[in-house]
């Protein structure tokens, strides 16, 4: 795919090419925004799509109504604390799955898990109420 070359693009890309916290849009606007003060929020989301339709990333439906999005685009799953919402890359299973699917009598090419808990930091603290609740992470 031959794109034509954005400084703005490369901002976003400088941005989240090596963070591990599963940034949203507005997250990487509100970042962008200090370089670029004219940028708008749809240029940035439009980059971010581009970018990820090229392979660079990846995006991450966390439950929160909000598409995440991580530079990480190997096969691994998440984990999501249900009281702080952080995403967390976790290892992928999907390894172990495959090894077991001698019974599966299909052919599995991927997968994404999401778990969800408490992180480290949360559960030390011992408050164990959701960030929040829309009924759908049972």
């Amino acid at each position: 795919m031959a794109v034509k070359y954005s400084r703005q693009r490369e901002a976003i890309w400088d941005y989240i090419k090596g963070r591990k916290d599963h940034p949203t849009a507005d997250m990487v606007y509100t970042y962008v925004k200090k370089a670029f003060p004219n940028i708008s929020l749809a240029t940035v989301y439009r980059n971010l799509v581009l970018l990820t339709e090229m392979g660079k990333l990846r995006t991450v439906y966390v439950g929160d109504g909000t598409v995440h999005f991580d530079p990480d685009v190997s096969d691994h799953d998440h984990f999501i604390c249900k009281k702080c919402g952080k995403v967390i890359d976790v290892p992928d299973y999907f390894e172990r799955a495959k090894a077991d699917n001698e019974s599966f009598p299909g052919r599995v090419d991927g997968s994404f898990t999401v778990f969800y808990g408490l992180c480290e930091k949360c559960l030390a603290k011992g408050n164990e109420k959701p960030y929040e609740s829309n009924g759908s992470d049972t």
